[in-house]
C-alpha cells in the first residue's frame, strides 16, 4: 500500500461562477439553501406552493408563498428569499432576497442565517464582507445549520478572511458531518488523508469518504476510486476503482470519467 494521494479532491467554495441556491449543494459551493419539502401535516396552501415550486411552476407558486408568508410561516418566507435570489417567477433581486432571509433570521432560523452569510460571502445585494459572512455563518451553525458549519470549515481551511487553521477547519467539518452533511464528510476524509490538522489516518479518511459517497457525494466516490487505484489505505484493486469511478461518473463527476479512461474503461 502507498501512503498519500496528491490527486484527492476537495469540495471547494464558490468564488466567481455564480451562486448556487439549490439543496443539497451538489458541487460543494457556499451558497443559500432551499428548504426541504413541506412536511406531512403542513397547511394545504404551503404544500401546494412547494409542489408547484419543485415542478418549476414558479409564477404559480409565488403568490401562494406570499399568502402563506403573510401568516409568518418561516418556510414560505425562506422560499420567497430563494425565489428572489434566483429570479424564479420574479426579476432577480438580491436585496429583496436578503430582506426575506432577514425576516426568517429574526426568528432564529438556521437556514436563513446561513443564507445571509452566503450573500455577504459573495457580495450579492451587499458589499462583500468575509468577516460579516463568518458572523452570520456562526449564528447559523449555532442554530443547527450544517451548511453554515461546513462553510466555516471552508473559511478556516482556505484562509478566507482568517489565517489558515486546519485544526479549526477540522472542528467545523466534524460538526457539520455529525449532522449528516456529505460535503463535510468528504472534506474530513481529505484532512485525514493529507494529515492536515490531524495525524495521517488512511482508515479514518476512507471511513469518511464512504459515508459521504453513500450520501451521494460524487467527489467522495471519486476519492474512493482513486484510493483503490493508487492503493492508498487499501490494497490496489482495479475492479473497486472502476466501480467507484463509474458511480462518480454517473453522478456527473468529470474527473471520474478521466479515471475510467486512465484505466482503459470507456464507460
Amino acid at each position: 500500500m502507498t501512503t498519500g494521494c496528491s490527486r484527492v479532491r476537495w469540495w471547494v467554495p464558490l468564488c466567481a461562477a455564480g451562486i448556487l441556491w439549490q439543496a443539497p449543494l451538489g458541487s460543494g459551493q457556499i451558497g443559500p439553501t432551499v428548504p426541504p419539502p413541506a412536511p406531512a401535516g403542513a397547511n394545504a396552501a404551503l404544500t401546494r406552493a412547494v409542489e408547484l415550486y419543485h415542478k418549476k411552476e414558479y409564477g404559480s407558486a409565488l403568490p401562494v408563498f406570499r399568502q402563506v408568508a403573510a401568516t409568518g410561516n418561516l418556510e414560505a418566507i425562506l422560499y420567497l428569499g430563494v425565489m428572489y435570489g434566483n429570479g424564479q417567477g420574479v426579476t432577480r433581486d438580491y436585496r429583496e432576497a436578503l430582506q426575506w432571509f432577514r425576516k426568517a433570521a429574526e426568528a432564529g432560523d438556521g437556514q436563513a442565517l446561513c443564507n445571509i452569510g452566503a450573500l455577504y460571502f459573495q457580495g450579492l445585494g451587499v458589499h462583500q464582507d468575509y468577516a460579516e459572512a463568518m458572523r452570520w455563518f456562526r449564528r447559523g451553525a449555532a442554530a443547527g445549520s450544517s451548511q453554515a458549519a461546513f462553510n466555516l470549515g471552508v473559511f478556516y481551511r482556505d484562509g478566507l478572511g482568517v489565517a489558515v487553521d486546519d485544526e479549526e477547519a477540522l472542528t467545523w467539518f466534524k460538526k457539520a458531518a455529525d449532522q449528516g452533511n456529505d460535503l463535510a464528510m468528504n472534506s474530513l476524509g481529505v484532512l485525514y488523508q493529507k494529515g492536515l490538522g490531524v495525524s495521517v489516518d488512511d482508515g479514518e479518511a476512507l471511513r469518511w469518504f464512504r459515508a459521504a459517497a453513500e450520501a451521494g457525494n460524487d467527489a467522495a466516490m471519486y476519492n474512493l476510486g482513486l484510493a483503490y487505484e493508487d492503493g492508498t489505505g487499501v490494497f490496489l484493486s482495479r475492479e473497486e476503482a472502476v466501480a467507484w469511478y463509474r458511480r462518480a461518473a454517473a453522478a456527473g463527476n468529470a474527473e471520474a470519467k478521466a479515471g475510467l479512461w486512465r484505466l482503459g474503461v470507456e464507460k
